[in-house]
């Protein structure tokens, strides 16, 4: 089979096992070694561990989900699943008991295959209330048999015992398997991926075989991308983009996946492997950023001065270097001895020495740190898309990136601009439907098949699109003028010290701002200036801190100011919060999406004493800890009048 007659995941798996056999399809680390599995052996596991469910009575039609971080045992069980007809569920693996409920009932699981004792866990722990609902997950295949020696539950398997199960199924059923992949076909659901349920309950997103196979091709297309190529898998497997970088993009170019030890090891991993092609949200980057400026902090004045100085180059035209401009005689050799000095080395700690293409998507990066990436010789790009639109709908031509939108339609995709202001998209990666809504995928897609993203946006001169906000989030003040909150906090969250930002002034006389400070960068300058603390709770509540977050407040206000759109936006009162928003307790989504809606439900105390004028609100939030139990925390708040500038100057 030729991979370019491939129609659907197994097809293509069996086309690079036949091309390329000895070629190495994943890697992991165990114990602190990689190991490695070439696409002949991926093949051969995948056709254990398809039969081996097919024995169990996994079927066409149903669905299989796939619980825990990036194994490649987990990726060959969505080819499994496809391989039978049947279609992979994944689920974030840091959701909590109760929050998986709603997707296993949804989704109609039966059959689970997960990593570890911990997500076993989990699922025994709901059983119970899957079964008032009709619902029970029969078949617990997990991998990682550590801790589950004891453990007596007609529902578990381990993974071993499943593909021993499969070799003997196919020996009894000869050509089972080869039929099974044959009745594949392109428009048949390849996967199922919730939304993360920023405004409601979850929506199963089904992608169909074309449709991811579509945005892949045209994705490698266009940053190049061969089976040469290496990627680093870590994060959710439930998000599209850990789905179309590491499993759809991987078996149309046929590149490596390698997935990291564990969560607590990426950053060394990443540096071990040195990756050609990346991505990471911008939290990412700026946790990156900030360790290194906290480093140089802490660094010898000889280093400092060097560092400073050749920043102060790449700023200049590091850039225009990467992009093939025009840059002076005298520049370049100024970048040449920064690249041997400190670009280099400093790529080489961060594990991007060997990056050709890095992206960055979900939320807005902010100027200073993606210039900062590209001055280094990082080729950091943006890309705009949702779950529904498979990742991506707009994308950065090499040499035309701008930091201030997310370029272009991508190959095979259109975009359009509604009356008011809705991005509108339609093309190749577009969902095939929502899971058992039929009445929500008629309310997403219009009579002429554009994909309603609720995004508000505008295309510039150049055919870029600018995304400002959630189309239903953009509101106005009480005078009039626009309130765009997810702008103002990802303006506010470009700084270090400030991890997130909820904004609120809809309908109000002014904007409002909660903000949570990120504790190692806060705490870092804090230990500089030799400021005790003993947590987050008391570093958040220092005056030094709050007049520090104050000044990047006032930061923002100026920029606003130059803003004709958005000058009257400008926050006037915030306070630093004295927790950090956190999924498990509902304020954050799994893809850490602010919930404003809920936050300011829970934390209607402040937000009120905020418009109230306070100075002080005594607050006490239930918490939840990782291992189930329950607390609280409790603090008095000051809230702060930040420096807004006066109504002519703005006007001028």
């Amino acid at each position: 089979m030729q991979e370019s007659s491939a129609t659907t995941f197994p097809r293509w798996l069996l086309a690079h096992a036949q091309q390329r056999p000895d070629h190495p399809a994943y890697r992991e680390k165990d114990l602190g070694i990689w190991q490695t599995y070439s696409w002949a052996q991926a093949a051969q596991q995948v056709r254990a561990l398809a039969c081996g469910l097919a024995a169990l009575g996994f079927r066409r039609g149903m669905n299989l989900a796939v619980v825990g971080d990036n194994r490649p045992r987990l990726y060959w069980a969505m080819t499994a699943a496809q391989a039978l007809g049947g279609v992979p569920v994944p689920l974030y693996q840091d959701a909590i008991a109760n929050e998986m409920i709603y997707v296993l009932n949804d989704a109609e699981i039966e059959f689970a295959i997960v990593e570890d004792q911990e997500q076993v866990d989990k699922l025994l722990e709901v059983e119970a209330q899957l079964a008032t609902s009709g619902r029970a997950v029969r078949h617990v295949i997990y991998e990682d048999p550590r801790g589950l020696l004891d453990y007596d539950h007609p529902s578990l398997i381990s993974y071993e015992r499943l593909q021993e199960l499969g070799r003997e199924f196919d020996q009894a059923h000869p050509g089972f398997y080869e039929e099974a992949i044959a009745a594949g076909q392109p428009d048949d659901t390849a996967i199922i991926l919730y939304t993360s349920g920023t405004t409601g309950k979850p929506k199963g997103v089904c992608h169909s075989h074309a449709g991811l196979m579509g945005a892949a091709r045209n994705g490698c297309a266009f940053d190049k991308l061969n089976a040469d190529d290496d990627v680093l898998s870590y994060l959710p497997m439930a998000w599209v983009g850990d789905n179309l970088f590491s499993y759809a993009q991987a078996m149309v170019a046929g590149f490596t996946v390698n997935c990291p030890e564990s969560r607590e090891t990426v950053m060394t991993d990443l540096r071990e492997i040195g990756p050609t092609y990346y991505f990471a949200p911008p939290r990412i980057y700026e946790g990156l950023l900030t360790q290194v400026m906290i480093r140089m902090e802490d660094a010898g004045w000889i280093k400092r001065k060097l560092f400073h100085w050749a920043m102060d180059v790449a700023r200049r035209c590091g850039a225009d270097i990467l992009d093939g401009r025009p840059v002076s005689f005298a520049d370049r050799m100024r970048y040449a001895l920064g690249e041997a000095l400190v670009y280099g080395p400093l790529r080489n700690v961060l594990g991007m020495s060997r990056i050709r293409v890095g992206y960055t998507a979900g939320e807005a990066i902010g100027p200073d740190l993606f210039r900062f990436y590209r001055s280094i010789g990082v080729n950091l790009k943006q890309f705009y898309g949702q779950t529904e639109t498979c990742a991506y709908v707009c994308l950065q031509p090499d040499g035309q990136v701008k930091f201030d939108s997310v370029g272009p339609a991508a190959p095979g995709m259109e975009i359009r601009i509604a009356e008011n202001g809705e991005v509108l998209v339609r093309g190749v990666g577009l969902l095939k439907s929502y899971y058992k809504r039929d009445d929500a995928t008629r309310e997403a897609i219009n009579d002429e098949g554009y994909f309603m993203t609720g995004d508000a946006g505008v295309i510039d001169t150049d055919g870029h699109l600018k995304i400002i906000d959630r189309a239903k989030d953009v509101g106005k003040l009480a005078d009039g003028s626009m309130f765009a909150p997810k702008y103002i906090e990802n303006k506010l969250k470009f700084f270090p010290y400030i991890k997130e930002a909820v904004a609120f002034g809809n309908d109000r006389d002014m904007v409002c701002a909660f903000i949570n400070i990120d504790f190692e960068a806060v705490g870092n300058w804090a230990e500089r200036r030799h400021l005790p603390y003993a947590g987050y709770v008391d570093l958040a509540a220092q005056p030094d801190v709050i007049e520090m977050i104050g000044e990047c407040v006032n930061q923002v206000n100026a920029d606003l100011a130059n803003d004709p759109m958005l000058a009257g936006s400008q926050v006037a009162r915030f306070l630093i919060l004295h927790k950090e928003l956190d999924p498990d307790d509902d304020e954050l989504t799994r893809t850490r999406k602010v919930r404003r809606g809920f936050i300011a439900e829970k934390y209607g105390v402040l937000v009120e004493a905020l418009y109230a004028g306070k100075s002080e609100q005594f607050i006490e939030t239930r918490v939840k800890f990782e291992d189930g139990r329950e607390g609280s925390v409790s603090a008095t708040l000051k809230l702060v009048d930040a420096k807004r500038l006066p109504v002519a100057a703005r006007a001028a």
